[in-house]
């Protein structure tokens, strides 16, 4: 079993995909902890403001889950307002983005497979 908590975790402070202000997060899996063709999985937290840029995968699905705060999740090009408990999956090759538009913090997890993935069973 390999367990980590994300509240534990050392956060690191930057820009992500080329946003608005600096978003808070920590990088609690990569492909090497994966059997699977699972990439990564993060925990972010935006501050109010803050974004994480619009910006395209290739060949990658993508999960966002929405834990805490409230926001604006694009699509290509389709804006949604998003709430706790919300789950939006991003097909490869789609444009996406989020927002955080509220004066709270938005809390996530964002979940990457990579469809080209030459891992064994």
């Amino acid at each position: 079993m390999i367990v980590r908590n994300f509240l534990d975790a050392e956060m690191k402070t930057g820009s992500s995909h080329k946003g608005i202000g600096n978003v808070h997060s920590v990088k609690l899996y990569d492909d090497s902890d994966f059997d699977t063709p699972l990439k990564f999985l993060y925990y972010m937290a935006l501050p109010p403001g803050t974004s994480i840029g619009y910006h395209q995968h290739g060949n990658n699905e993508e999960v966002y889950v929405i834990l805490e705060g409230t926001g604006q999740m694009t699509v290509n090009d389709a804006p949604r307002d998003v709430k706790p408990g919300d789950v939006l999956l991003n097909k490869p090759g789609w444009s996406h983005g989020l927002v955080n538009t509220s004066e709270a913090e938005l809390r996530i997890l964002v979940y990457e497979a990579d469809l080209h993935s030459t891992k064994k069973d």
